[in-house]
């Protein structure tokens, strides 16, 4: 079925219901998906229930009525046939309201999030093109390219007004010493998780209202470079998006909070971000910052298990996935990243290919969680897993195993 013909069922799917249960994964892609469609949803009349959560099994689906699920559900190959996704992760689910790009021939590692697979959906359900800048939370949330219907949906915001692009910094903050001591994003060595060398610098650059960019851009790079990858360096400064009609204006900054509230716990402050609810700005900001700062602690304090293959413990379970994202993509890597996070009883797992290496990390990762009776999946460069602590080595040796040296 053609992606075009799959949007048109789900939308149809979707205005014929009157109340619709809405599940969505806890990152800035999720959130933003299940926003979107509950904003088309809304617009229309429906009514629905929106929670956020870190994963899904078919045991958490609710047993009557209508079921979304947004960013996951496609790994699952026993849910209910009537119940409908919208995801871009690697596709197992065969029922009948799925909206996924890889079915279509899509690149959804890449070229299209479970954000904008909504956004598409919500188009087809009325005139939502006022929700193109939350569609742009997925790409920026998955770090995906500005290709194909990824920038078929931008230049949609932007020709309509609702996204403005410009140049700047490319890093989340309230202020110029935040976006420095709290970069993750990239990671910056000498200044994430270092707030009072960042405020020296802060004052040596500008004077009064005015900052001397250039000298910012050259000391950042300057004292980054002997640590950073090139894709760090090159991350710093960029293009960035206005987005007129959000409550958080700089898309960047939005993607950053949203992330941070759904996988700190607090995906209702997110998700209430992205329906355009100004009450908890503040708080969801204070959320960030914690946040960003347990995950600089995350990279600092992340211990290498193995000399041959990157594997790392951290002892932080939720920050285990922005974790694996700075150090395959931010420090120099010759191989894959895998990073083991504990939360409670069970262990977080997120492993990244670094830019120039490609391994099935989907398949590598389903492969060694199922057979320590977990789950896992994900994207062919980006997966994830989800397995019992006491099963830890065991899932450790598995990796070891899978990846030849």
């Amino acid at each position: 079925m053609s992606l075009d013909a799959a949007v048109a069922r789900l939308a149809d799917r979707l205005l014929e219901q009157e109340f619709v249960e809405v599940l969505a994964h806890h990152d800035a892609d999720g959130i933003a998906a299940a926003s979107i469609l509950c904003h088309a949803m809304f617009r229309e009349g429906g009514r629905f229930r929106l929670r956020i959560r870190p994963g899904i099994t078919t045991a958490d689906i609710p047993g009557d009525g209508s079921v979304l699920l947004c960013d996951f559900g496609s790994a699952l190959t026993d849910l209910p046939g009537d119940v409908m996704v919208v995801d871009h992760h690697l596709p197992r689910f065969e029922g009948d309201y799925h909206v996924n790009p890889h079915l279509a021939g899509v690149d959804g590692d890449r070229n299209l999030s479970a954000a904008g697979a909504a956004y598409l959906v919500a188009q087809r359900m009325g005139d939502n093109r006022d929700l193109a800048g939350l569609a742009l939370l997925g790409i920026i949330g998955d770090g995906q390219a500005l290709d194909g219907p990824n920038r078929e949906i931008v230049n949609d915001g932007i020709a309509n007004g609702f996204i403005t692009p410009r140049r700047g910094l490319r890093l989340p903050g309230r202020g110029l010493v935040e976006q420095l001591a709290l970069a993750v994003d990239p990671y910056l060595p000498g200044f994430s998780g270092e707030p009072e060398r960042a405020r020296a610098l802060v004052a040596e650059v500008t004077d009064e209202d005015d900052m001397d960019t250039e000298s910012l851009l050259t000391r950042l790079v300057l004292t980054a470079a002997p640590e950073a990858s090139v894709s760090a360096l090159c991350g710093i400064w960029g293009t960035t998006y206005s987005l007129g009609r959000e409550v958080i204006d700089e898309a960047l900054n939005l993607a950053a909070v949203v992330d941070a509230c759904g996988k700190a716990g607090n995906g209702d402050i997110g998700a209430s971000l992205c329906l355009r609810s100004s009450h908890a700005i503040q708080e969801a900001w204070e959320i960030t910052a914690r946040y960003r700062q347990a995950v600089v602690a995350g990279i600092r304090g992340a211990r290498r298990l193995d000399e041959r293959l990157a594997i790392f413990a951290v002892d932080d379970g939720r920050v285990a996935s922005d974790v694996a994202d700075a150090l395959a993509n931010d420090f120099v890597q010759t191989g894959p990243v895998f990073v083991i996070g504990r939360s409670g009883d069970d262990c977080s797992v997120s492993a990244r290919c670094p830019p120039g290496i490609d391994l099935d990390l989907a398949a590598l990762m389903r492969t060694a969680a199922e057979a320590c009776g977990g789950r896992g999946g994900g994207h062919r460069l980006r997966a994830g897993a989800r397995i019992a602590a006491d099963q830890a080595d065991r899932f450790r040796q598995a990796i070891l195993e899978a990846v030849p040296a």
